[in-house]
């Protein structure tokens, strides 16, 4: 059965769900890469699937793009079942994939035409369409230009426009923002975010990226093909208590080792650093840099929890990781 949807954050409507995912599940051979997964879409949403590679985010993203077929399960669109291949699903969605999918030898207007009478928008509606588009993403000065003259940032930007020249109802994006800069992907989210005020637009998103899934308005991590949460990114974080402390050392193991002993700390070895969940770890430093002689710390540092903090806590692995880097955090005896 499909979860209710939770409080949503201030920017989404609250409003019933607009596409109903209901246990998808898809093997290959032997491997399940999707293991039963139920997630609800609210209109003029934008939701993240957040995981590493292999957490079942692009398995997702192909089964509802209509590029793989599903094993079990359903899916329903505005309250009502209806096939990956059917038609009406496939007019109602726009689709971004990871790699650009832009015709280099044409211009941004010839492009936006293409997606537009791809779609059965010819005339006069198409060209206002077209235009209409290059003016929400701030390229109408340059739409006679051959795109392939463009940075990755503007490709991205018209990829986006070319998704939503047919006015869809939602949009599919793999990995949206993969290889831009931070100019570029601040960008693109400004754009992002004013279609969707503009355009009534919902979306539903794969990312590995913590600050990229920031900025959604709610979040399904997953791991290994399952579903370990959802909520908001604010409400994630919260889960992390206190300040994240990550200490450089030569011997990293044995520092952990040390800090749980000595100290009670509850230490653990995250890429070659030590790393330290504790309430008000400004407070711990200065113990810390006197607990060890000379050398022992190579450095200390201190900050808020971020995504990748809370999705290292539910699973045990680092985002863009394929393996597991450590155990899952136990719950704080302060908690």
């Amino acid at each position: 059965m499909t979860p209710a949807l939770p409080a949503l954050s201030p920017t989404t409507r609250p409003v019933a769900p607009l596409l109903q995912l209901d246990g998808l599940t898809r093997r290959f051979k032997s491997r399940v890469a999707l293991d039963g997964l139920s997630l609800a879409v609210g209109a003029g949403e934008i939701v993240g699937l957040l995981g590493p590679n292999g957490a079942g985010k692009s398995t997702t993203f192909q089964l509802l793009a209509g590029l793989l077929a599903l094993d079990a399960g359903r899916v329903l669109f505005e309250g009502r079942p209806l096939s990956l291949h059917d038609p009406a699903l496939r007019q109602r969605m726009g689709i971004i994939f990871q790699r650009s999918s832009l015709d280099d030898l044409m211009s941004a207007r010839e492009n936006l035409l293409l997606g537009a009478r791809l779609y059965g928008l010819t005339g006069t509606r198409a060209q206002e369409r077209v235009e209409q588009m290059l003016r929400l993403i701030g390229l109408q000065d340059r739409g006679d230009e051959r795109v392939s003259t463009w940075s990755g940032g503007m490709r991205r930007r018209l990829e986006l426009a070319r998704a939503l020249v047919h006015q869809p109802r939602i949009v599919l994006m793999d990995e949206p923002t993969q290889g831009l800069d931070e100019a570029s992907f601040r960008t693109f989210w400004s754009h992002l975010r004013a279609l969707r005020d503009a355009e009534g637009l919902t979306v539903l998103l794969t990312t590995h990226r913590a600050d990229e899934a920031e900025m959604c308005d709610r979040l399904a991590v997953l791991d290994a093909g399952r579903l370990v949460a959802t909520d908001t990114p604010a409400a994630l974080a919260s889960r992390v208590g206190g300040d994240i402390l990550t200490l450089e050392a030569r011997e990293p193991e044995s520092l952990a080792a040390e800090l749980r002993q000595r100290l009670g700390l509850e230490a653990r070895v995250v890429e070659g650093r030590v790393q330290v969940e504790v309430e008000q770890g400004h407070a711990l430093v200065p113990r810390l840099v006197e607990a060890f002689p000379a050398g022992r710390l190579a450095s200390v540092s201190l900050r808020r929890p971020t995504l990748a903090d809370v999705f290292l806590q539910l699973t045990g692995r680092v985002l863009g990781a394929d393996q597991p880097t450590a155990e899952p955090a136990r719950r704080s005896r302060r908690r």
